[in-house]
């Protein structure tokens, strides 16, 4: 299934929901600075749940963000779990102004899918990738790397969407879920990936480089 619309489904209800408290509001004849504020929120709502086309140049083991935000980590990390040994971590933090649709950061097979439940500290905290709310997808490269993507709930988040399974063919950009209302990525690369964002850099989901493989 494409997931390529305007506004991303799972936004639907959220959106239809607040258009009838709007209208209900208005025929009850609510102040104007309460009919102002669910006009406002259903705009909110309607925005936050954008599904934008995105673009990248490609070159070759070019790496793309996976999430719109800010890089609020960059560092080398030791894992043992899903994956083991030793990585490269970008962390990107979305607030819930940015675009939650996230994308592949790189081609390959989706070797696995791991959720685990947990607890909704806000996104931006270090504690946040082991304790919250988390959605694990592995991607095998071509060549045999590994490509971790973590989404991860935050405060205010309270689900979790991803729409791939486990052994399909994922392309470099393609969507592949989102996360409802403020949250963050993990991203765990090869430790010899090389790394071209900067921390507190701006980046665009699809859109913009962090890095090559090696």
């Amino acid at each position: 299934m494409k997931h390529d619309s305007l506004i991303a489904p799972e936004g639907y209800p959220f959106i239809v929901f607040s258009l009838i408290v709007t209208v209900f509001v208005s025929f009850l004849g609510g102040n104007w600075w309460l009919i102002s504020f669910f006009i406002l929120l259903t705009i909110f709502i309607i925005c936050f749940f954008r599904n934008p086309e995105r673009y990248f140049e490609e070159e070759e083991k070019i790496l793309i963000s996976p999430a719109d935000g800010k890089v609020i980590k960059i560092e080398n990390v030791d894992v043992a779990g899903t994956i083991s040994g030793r990585f490269k971590k970008i962390s990107i933090f979305m607030n819930v102004f940015n675009v939650h649709v996230n994308r592949a950061p790189y081609e390959g097979k989706i070797e696995a899918i791991n959720y685990h439940e947990g607890k909704f500290f806000s996104a931006n905290l270090d504690k946040a990738s082991q304790d919250n709310e988390r959605n694990e997808v592995l991607i095998r490269t071509e060549d045999g790397r590994v490509i971790w993507t973590v989404q991860i709930a935050g405060l205010v988040a309270r689900r979790i969407v991803c729409w791939v399974n486990p052994g399909m063919n994922i392309r470099k950009g393609e969507r592949f879920g989102l996360i409802c209302f403020g949250s963050r990525v993990d991203m765990y690369l090869p430790e010899d990936s090389k790394i071209s964002v900067k921390l507190n850099d701006k980046v665009k989901a699809g859109q913009t480089t962090l890095g090559y493989l090696s």
